[in-house]
């Protein structure tokens, strides 16, 4: 099966005081959901973006390392799942039901496939 990376976007400007225990219920009830189906690979939430650091190959091989995201957005990635679907569809599926549980904007992208050797 395909790995498929269902990423929540937030608002820079984001407060998580705002998640009340309604939503933080839907999340914890579309986790499950995704669990019992054998959807779910892993899962995370991650810090804001002005914790974030950006790093970029400089000339001679230096590494430029930067406060921030690397992109100056008005959105940032504030949690992710990774799961095994069969299709797009099925991944699209899932991310319909975090936009609803998280409130939030979904990206779902497929995962490259490394060719074995």
């Amino acid at each position: 099966m395909a790995q498929y990376l269902v990423a929540i976007h937030l608002p820079d400007n984001y407060q998580p005081a705002l998640e009340d225990e309604a939503m933080m219920r839907d999340i914890d009830v579309l986790n499950e959901e995704m669990e019992a189906a054998g959807a779910r690979f892993f899962a995370g939430g991650l810090q804001s973006a002005p914790h974030a650091k950006s790093l970029r190959k400089q000339p001679g091989g230096e590494v430029a390392i930067t406060d921030g995201p690397y992109l100056e957005t008005k959105e940032h990635i504030g949690g992710f799942w990774i799961l095994e679907a069969a299709n797009m569809d099925e991944a699209v599926a899932w991310g319909r039901k975090a936009v609803v549980a998280c409130r939030a904007s979904v990206e779902v992208r497929e995962f490259l496939s490394m060719p074995t050797e």
